[in-house]
């Protein structure tokens, strides 16, 4: 059963960067559910072709772009034909990131500087190319961090960098386009289950356990209830909320970095 209002969103525009799977999927999947016209873009262009055609297939407005967020002028031009068919847009995610576990000794500049691209410079890309088509007042930008951007995790040096330059990026924002009523928020998700970071930081079912010893909730969270917090802060309920960062981990940010247990 749905806390939230049928039709909730009807009429509003949301685009999701890194939202071909995943977390972002799930956001998207949510939105068009509750009436949202939902634009998707990924790089790959298969699989922003399936994502969109699975909401399709169940009767939910839903379009999509291949384009990579490192490109300004690619996301430019998703986020132009996106206004010219929809009007101005309403919900703005930045979603993309890239992932890996790799000791600093073992990371190449290259691969240090791939997940500092795809994090904080398609953040930057998303939100600057999408800032004259967004509806003034009313706009809601979200970015998903997580719990890197707080503590350091070993193995995970480009991740934590990218998450903290997520987060003062996006309330920096708050700052700079608040008084136009935009809205910038992030959200933090913990350990989410069927997603690709878990798949690649707990990669075994005794990892699994581990994450879940040290949870406080003692589980993993879904994609849905990341889902239902971006309603919620995308809601007239949140309206007084912006540059804040909000956790949907189980508490797991509160037990610090030993979650972790990737080898060198």
């Amino acid at each position: 059963m749905s806390v939230f209002v049928e039709g909730l969103f009807a009429g509003k525009t949301a685009f999701f960067t890194g939202g071909t799977s995943g977390i972002g999927l799930g956001i998207a999947e949510r939105f068009a559910e509750l009436g949202a016209r939902v634009v998707l873009v990924g790089r790959n262009e298969e699989k922003m072709a399936g994502a969109v055609e699975g909401l399709l297939a169940r009767g939910l407005r839903a379009s999509g772009h291949a384009c990579d967020v490192r490109q300004y002028g690619a996301i430019e031009e998703a986020l132009q034909q996106t206004y010219a068919e929809h009007g101005p847009l309403d919900f703005v995610f930045a979603g993309a990131a890239g992932n890996f576990p790799a000791a600093v000794t073992g990371m190449s500049s290259n691969g240090f500087k791939a997940v500092m691209d795809i994090d904080v410079l398609g953040t930057f890309h998303t939100y600057r190319a999408a800032y004259s088509r967004l509806r003034k007042p009313g706009a809601v930008l979200v970015s998903i961090s997580a719990n890197h951007a707080h503590q350091p995790f070993a193995m995970q040096a480009h991740v934590c960098a990218a998450k903290a330059g997520v987060e003062l990026l996006t309330q920096t924002l708050a700052l700079e386009w608040g008084a136009e009523g935009v809205r910038t928020v992030c959200i933090t998700p913990g350990p989410i289950d069927d997603t690709e970071g878990m798949r690649r930081l707990a990669p075994t079912e005794e990892a699994r356990r581990t994450v879940c010893e040290h949870t406080p909730l003692g589980r993993l969270g879904t994609k849905r209830e990341v889902a239902d917090l971006a309603v919620f802060l995308c809601s007239d309920a949140a309206a007084y909320i912006t540059g804040a960062v909000f956790r949907c981990d189980g508490g797991s940010g509160l037990t610090g970095p030993r979650m972790l247990e990737v080898k060198p």
